[in-house]
């Protein structure tokens, strides 16, 4: 037993959870009734994902802050502009996207029992108190937002401390981040209990009437991910950008894909950091922020399903109001981190930039979780993987400038 848990551990995780995954489906389509119980395997998984996330974002964020050297630069400035680029980029890809593959809806009844916010200042509001939200309560209900302003005020507020004190908060998120590290390591059974509840649950043809809908989601996602991002990186780095690219999307986005949780998989884009040689001072803040505000897919989910409501309905869209959904879908994206369906409940402020009901509105809302099952998972994928890539970027960039070797050839 001991040797066959040695030779498992052996293996990497990705491989792992291929495993968990294909077990999850066999089981599923073989004996159904008789595996039920393994349900819970999924079900405590995401549980502790999501108990352990938010106080990770803390105190990583809070140590990282409180440790920095006064004088010691980073490149935070060029990092939160490649966020933001690139959160706009993948919106304006998507509405592009849209007119050129127009996708129509089936819209029936479902998700009336979810709220959506009201409008851009209702949505502007939200995101203020969520900033200044009690720390306890922020953490309780998992608040992003909340927990990474009130990490930043502890962090400069304790640079002053005792260096006893700073350790103590370093031992602190480096035990958590260890909990975290536990937890994925668990993945592989997680991962076989959710797949065997999804196909048990909703059938593998479940997805079939949405097919039009993944591929123009799916798509748009994998051009902003093999196509935008590289043309990024090149243009800061002047290198070949497909092997930082690529051992992003495998070290990265294969573990996020499967635990659909951005904050969750912070360790693994900090070990992946490390490897890479990046900063510690920059990328122990960067990364824990691009879970919060990186957020490409969210951009593509908005934007994509948005127009196909429009589509749906007859809208004519002219070019400047497009380009306004590629603004509104980037900002609304940056927005809706740490919430469950949160790029799905800012469907309807998008939509209402047409003019569309509240209802049909939330009717788009009902498709887009029907097709979350996929969606969420390669939008977390895009956007965690994306995190560690444009501080990769940033670095290599300010290397580039003082002359020194960047190596983006040599990471793969």
């Amino acid at each position: 037993m001991k040797n066959l848990l040695k030779k498992w551990n052996q293996i990497s995780l990705v491989k792992q959870i291929i495993v968990g995954l294909i077990l999850g489906i066999i089981l599923a389509l073989t004996i159904p009734e008789t595996a039920k119980p393994i349900v819970i395997f999924g079900s405590l998984f995401v549980g502790a994902l999501k108990a352990v996330a938010p106080v990770l974002v803390l105190f990583l964020v809070m140590s990282a802050i409180a440790q920095h050297k006064s004088g010691h630069q980073t490149n935070m400035k060029s990092i939160i502009v490649l966020y933001l680029l690139g959160t706009f980029l993948a919106g304006l890809i998507a509405v592009i996207a849209s007119f050129i593959f127009p996708v129509t809806l089936k819209l029936g009844a479902g998700a009336e029992d979810v709220t959506a916010p009201g409008g851009v200042a209702e949505v502007l509001k939200t995101l203020l108190l969520n900033v200044v939200d009690n720390p306890v309560k922020a953490i309780f209900n998992a608040n992003y937002i909340g927990i990474l302003a009130w990490a930043v005020v502890l962090g400069f507020a304790l640079k002053n401390a005792p260096d006893t004190t700073k350790t103590m908060i370093s031992n602190f998120s480096d035990a958590i981040s260890k909990v975290v590290t536990w937890v994925i390591k668990l993945a592989p059974l997680g991962i076989m209990g959710l797949v065997f509840d999804s196909i048990t649950t909703n059938g593998l043809e479940s997805l079939k009437s949405y097919g039009d809908l993944l591929i123009v989601l799916l798509g748009c996602m994998l051009f902003v991910a093999i196509v935008v991002n590289p043309l990024i990186v090149f243009a800061a780095t002047r290198k070949n950008p497909f092997p930082l690219v690529f051992k992003c999307l495998k070290e990265s986005g294969i573990t996020a894909f499967f635990t659909r949780s951005s904050a969750a998989n912070i360790p693994v884009n900090m070990k992946l950091c490390e490897k890479l040689g990046l900063d510690k001072d920059t990328y122990s803040v960067s990364i824990p922020l691009g879970a919060t505000i990186n957020m490409a897919g969210a951009a593509v989910t908005i934007s994509v399903l948005t127009l196909a409501a429009v589509h749906t309905l007859g809208i004519q869209v002219d070019i400047p109001t497009a380009i306004i959904l590629s603004v509104l879908s980037a900002v609304c994206a940056c927005g809706a981190s740490g919430v469950a369906g949160g790029s799905l409940l800012l469907i309807p402020l998008a939509a209402s930039l047409f003019g569309i009901s509240s209802d049909v509105a939330m009717q788009v809302v009902g498709v887009g979780f029907v097709v979350g099952v996929l969606q969420d998972s390669c939008e977390t994928a895009l956007n965690s993987s994306t995190d560690v890539l444009f501080t990769a970027t940033a670095e290599y960039r300010k290397r580039r400038k003082e002359g020194k070797k960047i190596g983006v050839n040599n990471v793969a």
